[in-house]
């Protein structure tokens, strides 16, 4: 039986030209490895990059393919400044938000994708959530704009997934497809 590992391949300029950086694991900070990068091929798996050293700041979802040119496709810009992988997850996947923070108030629970949370719960401001499983949560409807990863355990405030504010439209599970 055969093992892939992750890897994620950044490049300093377009259509994967220049130097060059691999990673196979989660890199705090990757600004002493490149400059800029404008492009990124995923071997393998599934990542986050970040433009901010910690996994904080805006964050872009990538999974197995070639970004040939990274800052157009993703709006975001070539300051791509930390990444983390996303591990394999075979366990069963639920998602419980919450309408307050600290896990209070109303509770809602997910185990499948939601494409319109609003239509499915009528509410789209949860503050807090419990996760199992790897999920990113969009801003918007229909898996749009701004998302986060969330990876399994308790997020007391809206706060701890890098949101500035409360308001989810859609859910995604994240499964290595």
């Amino acid at each position: 039986m055969s093992f892939l590992l992750h890897q994620i391949i950044f490049y300093e300029d377009r259509n994967f030209g220049g130097r060059h950086y691999e990673c196979m694991s989660d890199c705090a900070d990757l600004h002493s490895m490149f400059d800029r990068c404008r492009s990124i091929r995923v071997e393998n798996g599934m990542f986050m990059v970040y433009d901010r050293p910690g996994f904080t700041g805006n964050q872009f979802f990538m999974r197995r393919g070639e970004y040939s040119d990274y800052m157009s496709m993703t709006s975001m810009n070539d300051c791509v400044r930390s990444c983390r992988m996303i591990p394999p997850y075979s366990g069963s996947f639920r998602m419980r938000l919450y309408e307050h923070f600290d896990m209070a108030g109303e509770m809602m629970e997910l185990t499948d994708d939601c494409p319109n949370l609003m239509d499915r719960f009528r509410i789209s401001n949860f503050n807090s959530c419990h996760v199992d499983g790897h999920w990113l949560l969009y801003e918007q409807p229909g898996y749009r704009g701004r998302h986060y990863y969330l990876r399994p355990g308790q997020f007391r405030s809206f706060g701890d997934w890098n949101a500035s504010s409360s308001r989810i439209g859609s859910a995604r599970r994240l499964m290595d497809l």
